[in-house]
Parts: structure tokens; sequence; C-alpha cells
């Protein structure tokens, strides 16, 4: 079944070329989320829209190299009829399949609400909330990820595809695919942190997660502390044994590679080049908001989710505007929180702490209605947030904790007037490689507040030269060469594995 329209980012030259075809017959991606979301109109056919979400703007380049199948959890409309044939859907410059994994609702609350999402999420996180292990969600979470394996194994056409598989609700599958595909070549890109081992001994289920994670051929994170972790967590709880210089591990007599795969965003992207100047974009949104054209505006974009320190930023824009007074009547923040995971009860209180704080601010420093935190409590396109970072004069990420976090990339990406300030928590990923960024510790409200301060008043020379060698820092290392570096690795674990095994019968009779 062919979708009819299907909204993607054409393929661009990064800095160090496109990203290669891979040598594979076939590739196949799974990750919870696919990279559109199907509704059918009111004539009966189905139509697209894509999806939101780093994961999927990290894959986008890969996928458009592989011209792969692309497996997805399906829960809209519609997406119980890609189940059994599949969609073939057709993008701007490339086509791929969309086979969809539908399980019942009972089970999918299991899965990604119960396990995925109130366990294993603020358990890697680790931001003081207290991870929920029941036997029903792993006996779902298990399920979905069988079904994810065999849903592969009915799409595969050759003995030996690549599988690309993403993220932390498919730690199980890696495993069933093995069963059922032995001679893939298998990537596993864990997207959020990896944590220590006296966090992760925490988990009921820890073993399982690992032993499914190892029977991969690289198992990819994004920093190499979250490898480290990893590598700790095979010796120690399975019995693995491990080249900690080389990241390689040893078990069940086959080796997995441990790596920092640093994922990124797509550099001059059609979203980017689409995007008015600077200056068009300040007036529009000022005009927009209602605001002064001398307003310093500040930005954030982030899902409302306890992790990303929206409640704390608030706290720390308070007191920017109880020690500077100056600031009161000219500096507005901007907030888009798209709203996430709402059944949940510590998503809901996280967006009660965030209301409520931001009304507080707003009553002491202008007005509930005039205030300083403006909160947008909605889905934004990709062009209206690339409006709002090309409009502001700084954009604050404060995640508690984060695996990378690629707004702070995304606003690099968008000002290409080499002009505004990014404040960046120092707990995210994106931290290690953003070093001209002015890094705060989410936590300490002196620390951000203190930061915020600096950006709105840096001297436009010392912008200048801290946003050009971000540019350079992103454009170097963008999404491109995060899929060049991982189809690059996996063909040569696919090389060195058939070397193996066109050696092993001599080495048998020699033996």
């Amino acid at each position: 079944m062919l979708v009819q329209s299907v909204h993607t980012q054409s393929p661009q030259e990064s800095r160090r070329g496109r990203t290669p075809s891979p040598a594979w017959d076939q590739a196949i991606v799974l990750s919870n989320r696919g990279p559109v979301s199907l509704e059918r109109g009111t004539d009966g056919s189905l139509r697209s829209r894509r999806s939101s979400g780093g994961l999927i703007t990290a894959l986008e380049p890969l996928i458009r190299a592989c011209a792969a199948t692309w497996v997805a959890c399906g829960t809209q409309a519609g997406d119980a009829e890609g189940e059994a044939g599949g969609f073939d859907v057709r993008c701007a410059t490339s086509r791929y399949r969309l086979r969809y994994v539908c399980p019942s609702a009972e089970e999918y609350r299991g899965y990604y609400y119960g396990f995925a999402n109130e366990g294993l999420w603020p358990l890697c996180h680790a931001v003081c909330v207290q991870p929920v292990f029941r036997p029903t969600d792993f006996f779902a979470y298990r399920s979905v990820n069988r079904r994810f394996a065999a849903a592969v194994a009915n799409e595969a056409t050759c003995a030996d595809p690549l599988l690309l598989v993403q993220d932390y609700h498919l730690g199980l599958a890696p495993r069933e695919l093995r069963y059922r595909l032995p001679a893939a070549t298998m990537v596993s890109f864990w997207h959020i942190p990896w944590p220590s081992l006296h966090v992760l001994r925490v988990c009921p289920w820890a073993r399982e997660l690992v032993d499914g994670l190892l029977a991969s051929d690289i198992a990819g994170f994004q920093t190499p502390d979250d490898c480290t972790n990893f590598v700790n967590a095979a010796e120690r709880i399975l019995g693995a044994s491990v080249d900690q210089s080389s990241g390689i591990v040893r078990y069940r007599g086959r080796e997995t590679r441990a790596g920092a795969y640093p994922v990124s965003v797509e550099w001059n992207n059609d979203v980017v080049r689409a995007t008015p100047p600077a200056a068009v974009c300040r007036e529009q949104v000022r005009r927009e908001l209602g605001l002064p054209a001398d307003t310093l505006m500040g930005v954030g974009v982030d899902r409302l989710d306890y992790t990303k320190g929206i409640n704390e930023k608030f706290l720390a824009i308070e007191r920017l505007l109880e020690q500077q007074p100056a600031l009161r009547a000219r500096f507005v923040f901007v907030q888009v929180a798209e709203p996430s995971r709402e059944c949940l009860p510590e998503y809901r209180s996280a967006r009660e702490r965030l209301i409520a704080t931001a009304r507080r601010v707003n009553e002491r420093f202008g007005g509930e209605s005039n205030g300083p935190i403006r909160l947008l409590e909605s889905r934004h396109t990709p062009e209206e947030v690339y409006r709002l970072y090309r409009a502001a004069d700084v954009c604050h990420v404060g995640s508690l904790r984060d695996g990378m976090n690629l707004v702070a990339k995304e606003f690099i990406c968008a000002r290409d007037d080499e002009h505004g300030v990014l404040v960046l928590s120092d707990c995210t990923g994106a931290a290690l490689q953003l070093r001209d960024a002015l890094l705060i510790n989410p936590w300490s409200i002196e620390s951000s507040s203190g930061a915020l301060w600096k950006a709105l008043t840096m001297p436009e020379t010392e912008q200048v030269n801290r946003m050009r060698r971000l540019r350079l820092s992103v454009a170097d290392a963008d999404a491109g060469c995060w899929a060049r570096r991982l189809l690059a690795d996996a063909e040569s674990t696919r090389g060195t594995k058939r070397l193996v095994e066109a050696h092993a019968p001599v080495a048998q009779l020699s033996a």
C-alpha cells in the first residue's frame, strides 16, 4: 500500500560528504516511533505527517542512505493496516517500506508506559523519580519485543540484512532477532544514558537487558561514560569477558563492540534554508507575542518531561530578575513544552509544578498576562521552532540529565547569523562537544541565573566567536557523520565475521 504524501527533508551534503549507501542487500530499522504518523482522510485515504523527536531527526540521513524497511510500533488509527502487509512510503528523494507492530491497548500500556517509561526512563536518567517495575509490565515489554523480532524476520528478504535497533524500548529485541536471523549484522543504539552499575541493579531484569543488547554486533551509546557503564554491567552482572580499552565484550561465544556515537542534527537542512533571516524572525515573533521591538528574548524547547529541568529554568529566571531589576521590563522567556506521557502521574505532577512556578514568577514581575515567562504547551512544527531559535538572544537547555539533547545543536544549526548565546546543562551529552556554550549546573539556580545574565550582556564580538566555533563543531559532526560512522563500523564488523567464518573449517582441520 502506498501512502499518499510524506513530508521529509531531502538529503543534503554535510561538510564531510554524503552518507554512502551500505553494501547490504537489505537494511531494517526498528524503533518505537515511526518516521511518520498516519491519519485517515474523509475520502478514506491514508495521509501522513512527519514525526517529531530527536531519534527521528538523527535517523533520517541514515535511512535515506540505506533505503530501508522501517518497523515501528503502531498506535494510531490506520496503523493496524500496516501490521500484516506494511506500507510503501514515498519520500522526497527515496522510497522505503514502513511496517507496523500493533500491540493491544493493554499490552502497549505495559510495554511503553509501564516498563519503558515508568521503569527504564527514570532508572537511566536518575533525577530523583522512583522507577516502578512490575512483572506484568516486563512481560508486556518482552512480548512486544518478540513481536518486533517476528515482524523483522517476516520482512527480511535475505539471510544477512543490516538490523538497526533503536533505543530503550527494544532492549530485548536483539537477542530475539539473533535467534531468527543468526547471520544478520546488528547495531543497537541506546539513545538515553546507560546507568552506572549500582543504579542498574535496581531493575529486577537488568540481566535480561544486558544479555539482550549483547546479541548485537555493535552496541552504540551517546558518551564514553555510557559505554564504560555498559561494559562494566556485562562483566559484573553476566560474567562476560571484556576488553576495557577496545570496548569488546565476549559472551556466549560471540563478540560485541561497545562504542560512543554521539548523535546530531542534519546540517544545512531544508528547514534551516527555508527559515527567514534572523532579523525577520525577530520582528515576526515579537509581533506575534505582542512584545516591544527592544525586548530581550530567551527560548527553551523541550518535551514536558521532568528530566528537562523546565521548572528549574523558571526558578533561575526568577532569581535573575530579583538580582537585575533593569531586566524586569525587557526580558521575556518563551518556553515551548510539548505535552508528553500525560497519563503518567510523574508527568502530571511535573506539569503542575512548572505551571505554578510560571504563574508565581509572572505575578511577581508583570502580571499573569504579560509576565516574563510565556509557556506554550503545544506541539510546534520544525518551521515554528527554527523561527524561535533565530529570533532569540539566548537558548537555554537545562536538562537535569540527557543522553545528548539535539535542541542545543538545532539552535546552533539555525544561527547562520552567528549571533545568539547557548546556555547548556553540563548534564547533557551535548556538553562534551559544545564547549563554547555557557555551561551550567542545572541543579544550581545561581549557576543558571548567572549564565543567563552573562548571555544577555555578552559583547557581540564574543557572541560571534563562540557561535562560529560551535557551528564548526556541529557541522563537522552532524547526523550524516553519525550515520557514516555506524555504517562503516557495521560493515567492518561484517567483514571480520566473514573472514572468521571463511577460516573456521581450516582451523578445525588443523586442530
